[in-house]
């Protein structure tokens, strides 16, 4: 779990909500269920013009993804390739067939298959390049989902307003309904903008915060599993990935 979303995500929500109940009027008088259809029910359905079926099936994937799955830092990820490393040295390539069983990142998982089955380094290296890119490009999709969302709340809270003002001009005369129309003005612009700067643009942007650490990490593990296929040492192999770090980060590796 990515434990600075989640926090992020209860305290922006709960200082807003915090400061709705202290308020005169307290919580209730923000619940207003027209203004929710046309903010919330208004953008998914522009959403689904946007973009196909398949894409939208991954929307909830996507959104979990920012909070519940958490990445190896690089660190983790070179102490690893160095443990096949040795493995691979001192028993051989097929020795890793065993240890595979314990991987339960894919992208790793089938690099080390492909070394097992023998396929040459250049062959694994594009391989693993192409399945890489496929990776990025879904990342890519996903944040454009969500910067999509983020873009077309507020506009679904100016239409709202822009309907309670209507409605709130076409009887002036009724006291009564000011209120009401007053509301759909006001509370769709809150909405939309709530939306969009506490949840859909943060979490595009931490998405795209992860898709690079995770293109730093398979780069990471391309040229570890391309040089554990190749023989090279393992002192070798670590010193080259140690190139992936930043320099405060390389003693931790060295220790």
């Amino acid at each position: 779990m990515d434990i600075t979303t989640v926090i992020g995500t209860f305290l922006g929500f709960g200082l807003v909500v915090a400061s709705m109940v202290m308020g005169p009027g307290g919580l209730t008088i923000f619940v207003h269920v027209p203004s929710m259809m046309i903010v919330f029910g208004g953008t998914f359905a522009v959403i689904m013009m946007n973009f196909p079926g398949s894409d939208l099936r991954q929307l909830v994937k996507v959104i979990l993804r920012t909070y519940f799955f958490k990445l190896n830092t690089p660190a983790d990820e070179i102490d690893r390739v160095i443990e096949y490393a040795n493995l691979a040295r001192k028993e051989g390539l097929l020795a890793l067939e065993e240890k595979l069983k314990e991987v339960d990142d894919r992208f790793f998982g089938k690099g080390i298959q492909l070394v097992i089955d023998g396929f040459g380094a250049d062959t694994v290296r594009d391989i693993m390049d192409i399945e890489a890119e496929w990776q990025r490009q879904r990342h890519v999709q996903g944040k454009s989902m969500l910067d999509a969302l983020g873009s077309m709340a507020p506009a679904f809270g100016m239409i709202g307003t822009l309907v309670g003002l209507v409605q709130m001009l076409q009887n002036l005369s009724d006291p009564s309904s000011i209120g009401g129309g007053m509301a759909t003005a006001l509370l769709t612009t809150l909405y939309g903008a709530m939306a969009a700067n506490m949840v859909f643009i943060p979490l595009a942007g931490k998405l795209d915060v992860r898709a690079k650490q995770e293109i730093l990490l398979r780069e990471l593990m391309i040229e570890g599993i391309v040089a554990i296929q190749s023989g090279e040492k393992p002192q070798l192999v670590k010193e080259m990935l140690k190139s992936f770090l930043a320099p405060s980060e390389r003693d931790a590796v060295e220790a």
